[in-house]
């Protein structure tokens, strides 16, 4: 099962805080790449170049195009029993309850809730329609 995490997916979350993106083609989708770091001299954003396996700057790339704000992870809280529900993210539509695994915490104070499901994927739950606190019965 594959769920759309809303306005914010996992991949959103990095170190630096910052993202770059990349315009795309004819034949090609753009794409996002985390940036990891900063030249010290310039202050470009880096980002890693697989194909060199160096960092290199995002200005060196054709098609950068800007570079966007991400979640900064700064803790993990357990997720103390806590639940989250979907009303039709089950097979075939049908309701789904899974249990918090966790809540990041980000620099901005924002909480997402992480999830564990029964093949062990871990998501978050940005798009789940209900937080059932510990001790609750899920909803049906």
């Amino acid at each position: 099962m594959v769920r759309d995490g809303g306005a914010v997916s996992l991949r959103y979350f990095n170190q630096t805080g910052w993202t770059a993106i990349f315009n795309g083609t004819d034949t090609e989708t753009g794409r996002t790449v985390h940036v990891e770091g900063w030249d010290e001299t310039s202050g470009t954003a880096l980002v890693v170049d697989t194909k060199r396996g160096a960092l290199r700057p995002v200005t060196d790339y054709e098609a950068f195009s800007h570079l966007e704000r991400a979640d900064q992870v700064v803790a993990a809280v357990p997720g103390g029993g806590g639940q989250v529900h979907w009303k039709d993210e089950g097979p075939g539509g049908t309701p789904l309850t899974e249990q918090v695994l966790a809540w990041l915490i980000t620099s901005r104070g924002r909480a997402t809730a992480i999830t564990v499901d029964a093949q062990g994927h871990v998501e978050n739950a940005d798009s789940a329609d209900t937080f059932i606190p510990p001790g609750e019965d899920p909803v049906s």
